[in-house]
């Protein structure tokens, strides 16, 4: 009768040669069964300090937004907001991403999540356009007090970029901020002053049709609509102009903005 002792077993498998290949299979299989648990307790163990570490990297970068952004800070003060939330949509269909917010790095995304622009939808001269984006999220209790809008387009010397805020009806805009540009010192680079800026608040984005009318124009806004071009910087302020409409339109977070005013996101 063949001995089922384990003790027997495992003295037998220690004494074959190092070389055998029982013996080889054994320790690999001990070995991986070994490393698979260690990994498994430690994901039970450890799981409520990653998440909160993850809230606290969360909350950390939004921090370091409002900061550098004191306008944002004012407007969700003014709002009373109850917090910000980061939210990462898939930009084709308005859903939230599978993907944990305070992990997504917009700059490594794969190719397959990049989709080229057609040159007639390319207003904003950006060229490709990610499939998955961050934004943020102010409410007060259930309802949407602000929505803030990472926004980037092509100007007349340089990328610009910044952050477009919305207001909770998400057609009112709270705010521009520009955050980066490389335009004409003293022309151009003027779409960073706080009193171009400053003319954005209350600027309507649709018609009542749902067309896009946000423009900015030269000679001075005569609308809801419109907001006064920067003099001797007509390619600039057209670049902010197709900056804003790219993204709030079809191809930037239209669909993610009718999701919002919809209660699907």
């Amino acid at each position: 009768m063949p001995d089922l002792n384990p003790i027997t077993a495992w003295r037998r498998m220690l004494a074959a040669p190092n070389d055998s290949r029982g013996k080889m299979l054994a320790m690999a299989f001990l070995v991986s069964a070994a490393s698979a648990l260690a990994v498994s307790s430690a994901a039970v163990l450890l799981g409520p300090r990653l998440d909160s570490n993850r809230a606290a990297e969360r909350q950390a970068r939004l921090e370091a937004l409002l900061a550098d952004l004191p306008a944002l800070a004012d407007l969700l003060a003014e709002t009373g907001a109850d917090g910000l939330d980061i939210v990462v949509a898939d930009l084709e269909t308005g859903t939230r991403a599978d993907v944990d917010p305070s992990a997504f790095d917009p700059e490594a995304l794969d190719e397959e999540q990049i989709s080229a622009l057609p040159p007639e939808e390319d207003i904003a001269g950006i060229g490709t356009r990610p499939d998955l984006a961050q934004f943020y999220v102010a409410r007060d209790g259930s309802d949407i007090a602000a929505v803030i809008l990472p926004v980037y387009g092509q100007g007349y010397q340089s990328v610009i970029r910044g952050y477009l805020a919305l207001e909770g009806d998400l057609n009112t805009v709270a705010g521009l901020t520009i955050t980066e540009q490389g335009e004409t010192p003293g022309l151009g680079a003027n779409i960073e002053s706080p009193s171009w800026q400053a003319q954005w608040p209350g600027t309507q984005l649709l018609g009542p049709d749902g067309e896009i009318r946000v423009a900015v124009v030269r000679g001075g806004a005569q609308n809801e609509y419109e907001v006064d071009a920067i003099t001797g910087a007509t390619r600039t302020s057209n670049g902010v102009q197709n900056m804003v409409r790219f993204w709030i339109g079809p191809e930037g977070f239209g669909p993610v903005l009718d999701a919002l005013g919809e209660g699907r996101l």
